[in-house]
C-alpha cells in the first residue's frame, strides 16, 4: 500500500471524466482496500453476452466499470448491489437498463434507453412505491462513471465496523464542526430523496466521511486511531462506539 494517494486531488480529476474516475478508482482501491487485479473484472464474452440477452448495447463507461472492476464486490456491493452482466435487465416499460439495487429493494438504478448510444450517459433513480404507476425514473448523476466513483465511495462505508460508523442527529453543531475541521471533497453534491442540500463528501486525517442531506454522517476511516478521533472531534451517540 502507497501513502502517496492524495483524496482531494485524485477525487479532483475523478470528477472531471471517465478516464479520471477509473484512475481515481484503481487509486482508491490500491490505498484504502487490496488494488485491483486483473481477474477483477467481467471478460467481454460476459459483456456481450448481456448485451445479445438484452437486445441493446452497453455503453462505454458501464463496459470499463465492469471490465475493470465488476467482480470487486467489496468495492461495488457491500451494501446495495450492483448487479453482474447476467443479472442485468430492462425494467418492465422497457424504458431504463437497470444495473443496481438498493439493499431492501427500496430503489434502483438504471440508465435510460433512450441514452444508451452516450458513451458516459446520466444516471436515473427509482423508487420502489407501493403505488407501481407512481414510479418515475428521476435523475441521479449527470455521469455514470461519476456515478461509480460515488459507488465505490458510498460502499467503502460499509467495511468491518471498526473501521466504520454512523451517527445520527448531529445537529448545527456537529455540521459547524465537521466543516471547520474536514475538507469538503469536491464531488458534486447530489439528492438522496429528492430534498436540497444534498449529500455531501468530507475528507480529515485518514477518514472519510459522508453527509447525508445533513440528517446522519457516515465515517469510514483507514486505522482506528483516526475513527477515535472522528468521535472525538463529532461528540455524539456513534452506533459502534464501544468505548
Amino acid at each position: 500500500m502507497t501513502h502517496e494517494f492524495d483524496m482531494v486531488q485524485s477525487l479532483s480529476a475523478g470528477v472531471e471524466d471517465r478516464g479520471g474516475a477509473w484512475q481515481f478508482i484503481r487509486g482508491f482501491a490500491a490505498n484504502w482496500t487490496d488494488g485491483l487485479g486483473d481477474d477483477d473484472g467481467w471478460g467481454e464474452a460476459d459483456l456481450a453476452a448481456a448485451e445479445e440477452r438484452l437486445g441493446v448495447p452497453l455503453p462505454l463507461a458501464l463496459r470499463e466499470a465492469y471490465l475493470l472492476f465488476g467482480r470487486r464486490r467489496d468495492l461495488t456491493s457491500n451494501h446495495d448491489d450492483l448487479l453482474s452482466p447476467p443479472e442485468l435487465y430492462l425494467d418492465a416499460a422497457k424504458e431504463a437498463l437497470v444495473f443496481r439495487h438498493e439493499n431492501q429493494g427500496a430503489a434502483s438504478w438504471g440508465i435510460l434507453l433512450t441514452e444508451l448510444a452516450h458513451e458516459d450517459p446520466a444516471v436515473v433513480i427509482r423508487a420502489d412505491l407501493a403505488d407501481k404507476d407512481a414510479e418515475v425514473w428521476e435523475g441521479w448523476l449527470e455521469r455514470l462513471s461519476l456515478a461509480f466513483v460515488e459507488i465505490v465511495l458510498s460502499e467503502s462505508l460499509h467495511v468491518p465496523e471498526e473501521l466504520c460508523d454512523f451517527l445520527s442527529d448531529f445537529g448545527d453543531d456537529g455540521i459547524e464542526v465537521l466543516e471547520q475541521n474536514c475538507t469538503r471533497l469536491p464531488f458534486p453534491a447530489y439528492p438522496m430523496g429528492g430534498e436540497e442540500p444534498g449529500i455531501r463528501w468530507f475528507f480529515g486525517p485518514d477518514v472519510l466521511l459522508r453527509d447525508d442531506e445533513r440528517v446522519a454522517l457516515l465515517a469510514r476511516a483507514r486505522t482506528g486511531e483516526a475513527l477515535d478521533h472522528i468521535r472525538d472531534l463529532i461528540p455524539g451517540d456513534w452506533l459502534n462506539d464501544y468505548r
